[in-house]
Parts: C-alpha cells; sequence; structure tokens
C-alpha cells in the first residue's frame, strides 16, 4: 500500500471517529483523572510537506526560548507581565486554514490559551480591582505531574461608564494594502469598532503612503456617517514613504487629548512600518516616551507575507497597547467589539505576576508560555520597571505545569503564592495584591475550564514542536501515523467534553481547527 492511500485511509478514520464522537464522553476526559499522550513523544510531519512553499519569507518573528523546568530550591519565584494579547491565535488560524504549518516562533502559547473566556467565576476581595481563580488538575503533559491554572482578572465595566476615548487611527494605504484581506478587511473592522463610539468620543485618521494626510480630523464618535465615508474612501496605491506618520498621529492625539480619557493611536498596517521614523529603536523610544503623556498606542496586523509581528508585538508593548492580528470579520467582531472594553479601556498599569512556590511541597515548575514577557526577579518591586497594562473586564490565564514532593513530605498543602503587583492609572506607586493557594484546590473533577485549557496547551506545544523551522527540518523524519491518529483523536475529545458555555462559538471553532490541522 502506498503512503498516499495509508494517509487517506487514516484520515476517513478520523472522520468517522470525529463524526461519532458526539457520544457520552469517557470517564477518563469528564473526570479529568486521565490525560491525553504529550505531542512531545512523536516525530516530524511526513517527507513529503515541502516548507518552502508555506513559510512566507517575508514575515518575522521574535525568537521564542522555551522556559524548563525550574528547582524551586534554586529559583522559587517565577516573575512576568500580566499582559497577554492574542494576535498569535488568529494569525496561527490563518496559516491552518490556508493548508500551512505556522512557523515556531509564531505560536506563543499563551495567547492561544487566553484567545478563550472562561466560564468559572473569579474570587473578588471588596476594594480590589483584581479577582481570582485558581484550579489545580493532572498535567494533560505528564500523570506523574499537575497542572496549575491560575486566572487573574478585572470586574465588568459598562460601557456607558466608562471614559471617553480620543482615538487616532494611522492606517497604512500603500500599495502592499491592495488584497482582499489587507485595506477592504481593515475598513470593514473600523467602521465596526467606531459603531460602538459615543458622542463623547473622538475620532481622527491619518493616511500614510507615499505621502502622509489628515483625513479627518477631531469627529465626533456620533457622527457615524461622516467617519464612515472617510473610512470607505481610503484606497491604496504608492510606496510606503509616510515621512512624519507617526509624528502627525501623535500630533492629532494631543491636540484632542480628554483628561481622564482614553487617548490612544491605532496603527494599522500589513507589516511595513515607514511611518516617519526609519530607525526602530528611535521609533520604539519615542512610542515609549508619548506613553508617558498618557497617549497609548495599540497595532492591528492585516494581510500575509509581509507581517512583521516581532516589531508589532514590541511597539504595542511599549505603547502600552495591544496587538491584534484580524484574519476575518469574526476576528475584527471578537477583538474590537466584544472585547472593546478590555482592549482599550485600560484600569490597571505595570501590572506584574510573581507566583512563589512553596519549596516544602513542590520540588520544580514550569510555566507555559510567557517567553516574551518574563521579568527579573527584582522587578517585581521595581515601580520604575515597565511592565503590561490590564483592560476593564479581562481575564488573564497563566498555566503552570509542577511537579510535586512525594506525599507526607510536608506537614501543609500549601502550594505556592500569587502576587499581583499594579498601579492606578496615572500613578506612580505600586500596589500589592497577594492569593494563597493550597492543595485543597485539586479536586476529584475537575471544571471545563481547566479540561479545555489543557486541550489550547496541547494544541500550542504540538505547533511547538512540530511548527516550520528552517533550523531544524528534517525532511528525512517521518512520524508514526497511528500516534498521530490517536492523539489528535484524544485532543478533540477533549476540547469537544469540555467546550462550556461558549456563547460566541469560539471553543467550537477550535475544534474545526484541530481537525484541519490534522490534515497538514
Amino acid at each position: 500500500m502506498t503512503k498516499k492511500k495509508l494517509t487517506a485511509i487514516i484520515a476517513l478514520v478520523l472522520s468517522l471517529l470525529l463524526a461519532l464522537s458526539g457520544c457520552s464522553a469517557p470517564d477518563s476526559y469528564s473526570s479529568g483523572a486521565s490525560s491525553p499522550p504529550s505531542p512531545g513523544d512523536y516525530g516530524d510531519y511526513d517527507d513529503y510537506y515541502d516548507p518552502y512553499y508555506s513559510y512566507s519569507q517575508g514575515e518575522s518573528y521574535l525568537e521564542i526560548e522555551e522556559l524548563g523546568f525550574q528547582l524551586v530550591e534554586a529559583k522559587p519565584e517565577s516573575t512576568f507581565s500580566l499582559k497577554v494579547d492574542t494576535a498569535s491565535y488568529s494569525n496561527i488560524q490563518r496559516f491552518i486554514k490556508n493548508g500551512d504549518l505556522p512557523p515556531k516562533d509564531a505560536v506563543r502559547t499563551e495567547e492561544l490559551i487566553n484567545w478563550f473566556s472562561y466560564d468559572e467565576p473569579l474570587e473578588f476581595s471588596a476594594g480590589s480591582p483584581f479577582g481570582f481563580y485558581t484550579e489545580i488538575g493532572p498535567s494533560p503533559f505528564d500523570d506523574e505531574k499537575l497542572l496549575a491554572m491560575i486566572r487573574v482578572g478585572t470586574r465588568e465595566v459598562d460601557r456607558e461608564d466608562l471614559p471617553p476615548c480620543n482615538l487616532v487611527f494611522l492606517i497604512d494605504v500603500s500599495g502592499s494594502m491592495g488584497s482582499y484581506d489587507k485595506l477592504p478587511l481593515l475598513q470593514d473592522s473600523l467602521v465596526m469598532l467606531c459603531g460602538e463610539l459615543g458622542p463623547e468620543d473622538t475620532v481622527s485618521i491619518v493616511t500614510y503612503a507615499s505621502g502622509t494626510r489628515v483625513a479627518l480630523s477631531g469627529a465626533s464618535g456620533a457622527d457615524t456617517k461622516k467617519i464612515e465615508n472617510t473610512i470607505n474612501r481610503l484606497s491604496s496605491g504608492g510606496s510606503t514613504a509616510g515621512a512624519g506618520g507617526i509624528q502627525l498621529a501623535y500630533e492629532q492625539a494631543q491636540k484632542y487629548f480628554i483628561e481622564g480619557g482614553n487617548n490612544r493611536v491605532i496603527l494599522a498596517t500589513d507589516g511595513d512600518f515607514n511611518v516617519g521614523i526609519s530607525d526602530l529603536g528611535e521609533l520604539s523610544d519615542f512610542i515609549s516616551e508619548k506613553r508617558e503623556t498618557g497617549v497609548y498606542l495599540s497595532v492591528l496586523g492585516f494581510g500575509t507575507g509581509n507581517i512583521r509581528d516581532d516589531i508589532m508585538e514590541t511597539l504595542a508593548r511599549d505603547g502600552n497597547g495591544n496587538y491584534s492580528y484580524i484574519d476575518s470579520l469574526r476576528t475584527a467582531e471578537k477583538v474590537l467589539v466584544n472585547e472593546l472594553s478590555s482592549n482599550l479601556f485600560t484600569v490597571a498599569d505595570d501590572v506584574k505576576a510573581q507566583i512563589v512556590f512553596d519549596p516544602d511541597t513542590v520540588y520544580s515548575y514550569r510555566l507555559i508560555g510567557y517567553e516574551n514577557r518574563m521579568l527579573q526577579t527584582e522587578d517585581f518591586d521595581n515601580d520604575r520597571k515597565d511592565a503590561g497594562e490590564i483592560g476593564a473586564g479581562s481575564d488573564v490565564v497563566a498555566l503552570f505545569e509542577l511537579e510535586p514532593l512525594g506525599e507526607g513530605a510536608a506537614a501543609n498543602d500549601h502550594l505556592f503564592d500569587v502576587r499581583v503587583r499594579y498601579k492606578d492609572p496615572g500613578e506612580s506607586k505600586s500596589q500589592l495584591i497577594e492569593f494563597p493557594v493550597a492543595m485543597q484546590r485539586l479536586g476529584s473533577e475537575n471544571t471545563s475550564d481547566f479540561n479545555f485549557a489543557c486541550a489550547v496547551a496541547l494544541f500550542g506545544d504540538y505547533l511547538r514542536t512540530y511548527g516550520y523551522s528552517l533550523d531544524d527540518y528534517d525532511l528525512d523524519d517521518v512520524y508514526d501515523h497511528d500516534e498521530k491518529l490517536q492523539f489528535f483523536d484524544n485532543l478533540y475529545r477533549l476540547a469537544l467534553y469540555n467546550d462550556g458555555v461558549d456563547e460566541q462559538g469560539y471553543r467550537a471553532d477550535f475544534r474545526e481547527l484541530i481537525t484541519e490541522l490534522y490534515y497538514l
């Protein structure tokens, strides 16, 4: 039998399994007591897969150096910026739906996990802007280890109670923006966002291509027709040489600055950053300086082929803003409408997390993801150290894999403390909140939230293990198809039986993505 026929047969078997998966869940998955196999046990992709075909050579990503296990005795604290974008999920979704594997460094697992909302209520204490939820269960990677799910969130705020917006859209209208998934999608996305604004809000539009111009200055958010007409009249053409574009955008933001409001420049581009400051170091410094005036920067990425993900991520971080990749109107609705408050309205600045493990109960640990947001231990108490901003109604998830000490090794069941340090917007002195976590939070049955997060973590680990990389790709390595089929069947079922409320259908979309990834 040829390899091609064998692959077709396996694909048919998987389809039948998935079609039958509406039956009752196996006890092992409903209880969380058993875990699917680790993708790290499988080999590389089929030797007929051509990486040169799938990889977009014009795209660039920050290198990710994965975090290994840390011995608690040597390093009991894990410190990181408690801010997560979600661009990685929609970006890898774009790769998979186009029939391609994403580059390994495009996969930021924490962003995949945080793409989804979770149902279990957060525990708020009186007067605190942050609520906590923690859950301990078996690790999906190793049945001899535990997985700790830590959620830190802020209170929901009614739209009418939020401060007014002063938004400046800095839009790339160069010739490369002409394809359907660039400027046309960008226009529809911004029209969606502006539909959420009101009379107290202000909108300006600055465009850049061969030149730079102010297309709209200080329009009322209630003047939707004027704003929509300006957006829809934009057309692409010319080179990208927008001298002074970034300065002009910030001038508009300063001109209509709202004291106590949400003052923000939103850069929308397919990856060309010729906005008037050509040196990226100078551009980053400029944006960092402007954030101190109260004007933040968010970035929206569009299109395929020249996405500068590394620059977008860095500039949004330096500008105290968000980075989102928009691959469809459905993603635009999620980011710019459903999650408008959490993405645009900051309620806490310089938010840092520090998880302090108890050496009497935990031998070692590893944080899943967050590689690009790690901080030094001493940074936690340093109020001069910049960290992430969190918006109204945000819910940030971090997963830790734990290796516990043997039974009876300690007289207590304390596992770790969650410490969060933050500043109220505009303040220079931080505040500290602490939340202890004990072994009692390890239940006989885990929640759908926990199990679903495990499925996404496995999915991310698979992509990180087998995603395209020129440096280590070996066309001669072929994985075992039976093991691959078993892994994907387990992964699909784990996601299916833990779909929770899923009002927007994002968990259902994830199951579809699992199936599409299998066929690559």
